[in-house]
């Protein structure tokens, strides 16, 4: 073979393997695009297939969302429900109770002997914690079902605090505690009713669970805030019941010195739900045997100065002051009610005229030689009538604004509004016969 034909055979085998190359490329390529091809197809279908399970998911968080909200507004509902039931109850409750009341008070009045009126003091005891216990239940379903509206003002502490220990005094001497308040001349802007109910379960928390030595109540300027303390030196409250104390049905345990006095455990539950409505902070701090201090913030009313309050002589009046042969009017539709309220009013010395409906009190009136010093009305009485209209019938028909008092088992804020606009005072049932004397004392000064 000539030497051109090897050459021309090796460059043949040259080109016949880039072509074999070429074409194993090509064949690798078309493989690789087919594998690309596939796995496309097979990411396509698992996308398809997870965005169903999303879409599937999300349609079931959809309906379990509309079920929750259903489920709460069933729950808000029956909490409203409840709110309605507790206040409808309850005044059904607190009308025997206070006949009940003011029954034993008048009996209290007739006692003689030693041993009677230890029993009238022991039943009296227990128809104010049956009455405590019905406001405080009532209350806290209140706040709970977000019903409450409090109404901010301006309010001297000067003045709660002398009612606080008007309110209290007793129940210190009867322990032998000291229970002082310190001045405090400023105003704070609050709800009056609700910061007094959160003083008074404060403070009734703390000499219930003080045996020797006493409560202090008094206050700290912090800038814009007014800070009140009320320290006792009780049995003081362990690092794990810090929260607990705030819980519904919570009390000392039993190794502390509460002794038998020691209540359902609602007190301070209400003072939280009360301050949160508020928006007053509640702390406190302790020390086991030491005692407990509570601070309650509230903001200083800005540009207000406090006004004076009566002196202790004047506050301090004695039982009966002012009543003795005053008349009274009494405009009240349940019959045991008013039988009580009649025998402790004369057993005061007064005399009263009894009527059930807004009819039977000017009737009452139309001998003119008697006219009453002072109309007392329940809210709800016969025949639709409301307290507040037969007051303003009764000041209209003499020609003057006589001083009027509502005594009601009714806890609503509207009946409270609808009082103060037309002057009237108001007492909620049970009444405790002591503050209503000092009240009737005041209203006929």
């Amino acid at each position: 073979m000539a030497l051109g034909d090897v050459d021309d055979i090796e460059r043949l085998k040259k080109i016949n393997a880039a072509l074999v190359s070429r074409v194993e490329r090509s064949m690798d390529q078309q493989g690789n695009a087919f594998s690309l091809f596939q796995t496309a197809i097979l990411l396509e279908n698992r996308v398809r297939t997870r965005t169903e399970e999303l879409q599937q998911t999300l349609r079931r968080l959809e309906q379990s969302n509309i079920e929750l909200s259903a489920a709460k507004e069933s729950a808000e509902q029956a909490n409203l429900s409840k709110t309605r039931f507790l206040a409808a109850a309850s005044h059904d409750v607190l009308q025997p109770l206070n006949a009940a009341h003011l029954s034993v008070s008048a009996l209290a009045e007739v006692q003689t002997s030693e041993e009677g009126r230890k029993l009238v003091r022991q039943v009296e005891r227990s128809l104010e914690t049956m009455g405590d216990l019905l406001r405080t239940l009532l209350d806290i379903s209140k706040l709970d079902a977000g019903v409450v509206q409090p109404e901010i003002s301006d309010v001297n502490l000067e003045t709660l605090f002398s009612a606080l220990r008007s309110d209290f005094q007793p129940m210190a001497g009867m322990k032998g505690l000291k229970l002082k308040f310190r001045p405090a001349g400023v105003m704070v802007r609050s709800d009056r009713t609700l910061l007094r109910r959160i003083l008074q379960n404060v403070l009734s928390n703390a000499l219930r669970y003080t045996q020797a030595g006493g409560v202090l109540v008094g206050i700290r300027r912090r800038g814009a805030t007014v800070r009140i303390d009320v320290a006792d030196t009780g049995c003081g409250i362990p690092d794990h019941e810090r929260e607990a104390v705030f819980e519904e049905f919570h009390r000392a345990a039993a190794g502390s010195d509460a002794g038998q006095g020691a209540g359902l455990g609602l007190g301070l539950a209400i003072v939280r739900r009360m301050a949160g409505a508020l928006g007053h902070p509640v702390t406190f701090s302790s020390r086991i045997g030491r005692g407990t201090i509570f601070h309650i913030d509230v903001p200083l009313a800005e540009g207000v100065a406090a006004e004076p309050v009566l002196a202790a002589g004047e506050m301090e009046r004695p039982p009966g002051y002012g009543l003795f042969g005053s008349k009274v009017l009494l405009v009240e539709n349940d019959a045991d009610v008013r039988g009580a309220m009649t025998s402790l009013l004369e057993r005061w010395q007064c005399a009263v005229r009894g009527a059930a409906s807004t009819d039977d009190a000017l009737d009452a009136l139309g001998d003119t030689a008697w006219i009453p010093d002072i109309v007392i009305a329940d809210q709800h009485l016969d025949l639709g009538d409301l307290g507040t209209s037969t007051i303003a019938e009764v000041r209209d028909y003499l020609g003057r604004p006589v001083p009027a008092l509502i005594v009601t088992a009714d806890p609503s804020d509207e009946i409270a509004a609808a009082a103060r606009a037309a002057g009237i005072e108001v007492m909620r049932k049970p009444l405790k016969p002591a503050q209503l004397r000092a009240l009737l004392a005041h209203l006929l000064a």
